[in-house]
């Protein structure tokens, strides 16, 4: 890919090449661009974080073999999940060697140019290590051998960089099953304000998903309820609930195929529990469950104040002969059309407007944004949008979603920004996109005359702090 040269970023990236606009996204930058981090939705691993001696790995531990943004782009251009040391599920042998890997890594390295992972990964190696360095294949092991030694210095810590990156809340995920043992240390340790788990049920909620009767077991172990049918179930569920809170926990998070919510009797929940207790499937009522659990989980948030975020729109695994050898989040999910309007019709109208509820959804179908979600989120109290997710978090898609749902929504009916990630290192990278593209959007608003200079400063810091605070109940105002 030819010589290796020093790259730098420039201090304008993303803003607009007009120069009016430009200075003014400069200004509103400067006020939010060292703004404490909050990031209250994400996956970030609660070992890295409890335990006080762990480290980020290798170069290719941290930067690509759990990110499936890096390896679907790569395995895209012929590259195979084996030579990238992806683990296999039958144990078949994979690359073991890191430098091997991050050479791989390092000579297509060129095939994120223009995309929002290549942007984060050059601002990463830059910001977070000082690296000045073009990636290629000429320059990786010296990157590696750069990158490996920083790693091992205690400053690079995960609990160092989380103070270095300042930030102030970092919410995990984790199931319903979760004991939550690494939170109990956090908390321990004083850092349970700043660290907190969400709930995330699917697994025993969605009657198809993968072990679901040993998932059913668990619940029972943790929540030391013997699950012997539906009411016992629900049970289960709330009692879970409760110690997620008590240990921090300020919002559940459920994933699903379509936002579909249908209220069924007890009667026909509890059929539909007990036959698949006894292993009996029966055709569509993992989908009708799923679509009552939703309101039951929205009926539980009104009584202990959990935030419900739900998102929907991911044809999982669309690769079945990649899902049967690696397993799944391994790049081949993509994204299906929604319908909300009517599928929510049941959720909201029965707790849309409860003052203890509240919901906020992310989408994977851009269409809806300002035909369905906009309208919905600008009437019901409870509604709110979350971010660009997954797909659209990047700089065009923020762009178009900040076009598509203020002119009907405004941005109090927004959940501000998380970055819903793996990478803990790319925490404040991806703040940082935000943050510039926001800060660019609300200069063009004052360019054309919709928004005064106050206003956008305010809406600045509101976007880029306040929102998700208010939006995951982590300050005073609610």
């Amino acid at each position: 890919m030819g010589m290796s040269t020093a790259t730098t970023l420039s201090p304008d990236r993303l803003f607009s090449p007009d120069p009016t606009q430009r200075g003014i996204a400069r200004e509103l930058y400067a006020t939010v661009r060292d703004l404490p981090i909050v990031s209250p939705h994400g996956h970030v691993d609660p070992d890295l974080l409890a335990d006080a001696k762990a480290t980020l790995g290798t170069p290719a531990e941290l930067f690509i073999i759990p990110d499936h943004y890096v390896f679907r782009m790569l395995y895209s251009q012929g590259v195979r999940l084996e030579d990238l040391g992806i683990p296999t599920r039958d144990g078949e042998p994979v690359e073991t060697d890191h430098r091997r890997v991050w050479q791989r890594f390092a000579e297509n390295f060129y095939l994120f140019r223009g995309t929002p992972t290549g942007l984060w990964l050059t601002d990463e190696l830059q910001s977070v290590f000082g690296i000045r360095e073009k990636l290629s294949g000429e320059s990786a092991q010296k990157i590696y051998d750069q990158l490996e030694e920083k790693l091992s210095r205690p400053e690079y810590s995960p609990r160092a960089l989380y103070k270095r990156f300042n930030i102030e809340t970092l919410c995990t995920t984790d199931a319903a099953t979760a004991t939550l043992e690494q939170h109990s240390v956090l908390r321990r340790e004083t850092w349970g304000s700043q660290i907190r788990p969400t709930f995330r049920p699917d697994a025993v909620v969605n009657l198809d998903a993968p072990n679901w009767h040993e998932n059913i077991r668990q619940l029972g172990m943790v929540s030391q309820i013997d699950i012997v049918g539906y009411s016992s179930y629900i049970r289960a569920l709330e009692t879970r609930r409760t110690y997620f809170k008590q240990m921090g926990a300020t919002a559940t998070d459920h994933s699903a195929l379509s936002p579909r919510t249908e209220r069924l009797s007890d009667h026909e929940a509890g059929r539909i529990f007990d036959r698949a207790l006894r292993g009996e499937a029966e055709a569509g009522a993992a989908e009708r469950f799923t679509a009552h659990m939703l309101l039951e989980m929205a009926r539980m948030s009104t009584e202990d104040g959990l935030v419900m975020q739900l998102h929907v729109g991911s044809y999982r695994n669309h690769n079945r002969n990649l899902f049967e050898r690696f397993g799944p989040d391994k790049g081949a999910d993509t994204p299906v059309s929604t319908e909300w309007t009517r599928n929510l019709h049941a959720l909201l109208n029965a707790y849309g407007e409860n003052p203890n509820y509240r919901l906020i959804v992310f989408t994977l179908d851009e269409s809806t944004y300002g035909r369905e979600l906009a309208p919905l989120a600008g009437h019901y109290p409870a509604l709110l949008l979350g971010p660009p997710w997954w797909f659209f978090d990047s700089p065009a898609g923020m762009r178009r979603y900040l076009d598509s749902v203020v002119e009907t929504a405004g941005i109090y009916n927004l959940a501000g920004f998380n970055d819903d990630t793996r990478a803990f290192a790319s925490i404040p990278v991806r703040h940082d996109v935000w943050r510039r593209v926001t800060c660019d959007w609300l200069a063009g608003q004052m360019v054309m005359g919709i928004v005064d200079e106050a206003d956008a400063a305010e809406m600045a810091l509101d976007l880029a702090y306040r929102l998700a605070k208010r939006a995951y109940r982590l300050s005073d105002e609610q």
